[in-house]
């Protein structure tokens, strides 16, 4: 079963039957120590230093992954990528689950971009705003989306993260309290995860 590890910024950890993915792996955020971790294979939703950091991802030995990954193609601002660029989406799916890690998005999703999103169990959506979508784009998002759980990413919580972006509270504000989870480590376990928002604790 899949487990999903949040490894600070926008950076999680995936592993299925021992095989590791490692996504926008960061450097040079304010607050959070160096990363390094270990990993079969590393996705980057765009190449902006605190989502590429490749060379701090020591890479295991090959083999066979048991993920299958869906890429959609979208921009890092409202403006068609006129400001930022563009930003890939990805789909992970193993044993069974289905995450959408949505990069820095930073518009609302198109009826296109949604139907290749397809079916998730998990969203992981920045909210900080700035560079990427605010609490109330990403909330759109995961409505539009309808997933079982979502972790946000992407936001500033002292002393960690990038000093222009938001904190996650306007975020969990727009959700009923009910549904805000707490967590107490960086880690869930797809199948154990309940509903709502998941907040790990860095």
């Amino acid at each position: 079963r899949m487990r999903v590890t949040w490894l600070g910024h926008a950076c999680f950890l995936l592993e299925e039957d021992g095989y590791r993915i490692v996504t926008d792996p960061y450097t040079g955020v304010e607050g959070y120590p160096p990363l390094e971790t270990e990993a079969h294979a590393v996705y980057c939703s765009h190449h902006h230093f605190d989502h590429d950091a490749v060379d701090c991802v020591k890479l295991l030995p090959a083999r066979e992954s048991p993920f299958q990954i869906r890429e959609i193609q979208s921009f890092h601002d409202d403006q068609k990528g006129a400001l930022r660029g563009t930003n890939t989406i990805r789909v992970f799916t193993a044993g069974g689950v289905s995450v959408v890690h949505l990069g820095d998005l930073g518009h609302a999703l198109t009826a296109e971009q949604l139907a290749a999103i397809g079916p998730v169990d998990g969203v992981l959506v920045p909210v900080g705003g700035f560079y990427t979508v605010d609490a109330r784009g990403a909330k759109a998002a995961c409505d539009a989306i309808g997933p079982k759980w979502i972790i946000p990413m992407h936001y500033r919580h002292a002393p960690y993260g990038l000093p222009n972006v938001a904190g996650v509270e306007d975020f969990l504000a727009l959700w009923p309290a009910e549904q805000v989870h707490r967590l107490s480590g960086t880690s869930v376990d797809t199948e154990a995860a309940p509903a709502g928002v998941l907040l790990p604790k860095f």
